[in-house]
């Protein structure tokens, strides 16, 4: 493979993860199209259930003074690094899949009787509570973290650009266009935000940055 390959990633990536692009002869460049912030919030009403679908949610939830008291409560999570998070944290995760949409489908057939508390962002998308509405299921939502875009114009020319989320994809189509670059996708939900602009999409077999990473050395060996 010559040097010249150059794989931009949407998010700040550890350094081991770099570090695997690197020595597979990729060029990395990378920047923040998102900055997370944990907001204020008071855990009143809170239902027999609990319901993340994100890392920032979890990690939110977990700084919050009160946390310990939410722990007796069973847990439905989307993401394995959201659910090991949570496990190592106290909490008993139940339920875990890999998309929310999948949750909305296993809350709404199995768990229809039982009530929820939705651990949620600014910018999250509508599949589970509109899911959940339609079934009547009893629960409520409470914001933990907000999203704001932060987009960039990247002036280098890449072959491959890395997307973690559908508001990555939003930032950084605000001030770039996507030309002949293959996008990798974390998941369904991010690859669809590309729909209208492209068809050179990948997504990840599974939603993590690890397999991300494999798809785009898979990809331009």
């Amino acid at each position: 493979m010559n040097n010249l390959i150059t794989i931009l990633s949407t998010k700040i990536l550890l350094s081991h993860q770099k570090q695997a692009l690197r020595d597979a002869g990729f060029s990395v460049t990378e920047a923040n199209f998102i900055k997370t912030e944990n907001s204020d919030f008071d855990l009143n009403g809170i239902k027999d259930n609990l319901i993340f679908t994100s890392q920032n949610a979890a990690q939110s939830v977990l700084l919050h003074p009160k946390v310990e008291v939410l722990k007796a409560a069973t847990v439905f999570c989307v993401g394995i690094k959201t659910k090991a998070l949570l496990e190592e944290n106290g909490f008993n995760v139940d339920v875990y899949v890999d998309y929310a949409s999948d949750l909305a489908e296993i809350i709404t057939l199995i768990y229809s009787t039982e009530s929820f508390t939705f651990f949620s962002g600014n910018l999250r998308k509508e599949t589970l509570p509109k899911a959940l509405k339609a079934a009547k299921v009893n629960f409520n939502e409470i914001q933990v973290y907000e999203t704001t875009l932060t987009p960039q114009k990247i002036k280098m020319a890449v072959d491959g650009i890395l997307f973690f989320s559908p508001s990555g994809v939003e930032s950084y189509l605000q001030d770039n266009k996507i030309k002949n670059e293959i996008c990798f996708c974390i998941g369904e939900t991010t690859a669809s935000a590309l729909a209208k602009v492209t068809r050179n999409v990948i997504v990840a077999h599974q939603p993590s940055v690890e397999n991300v990473i494999e798809d785009v050395i898979e990809e331009f060996k």
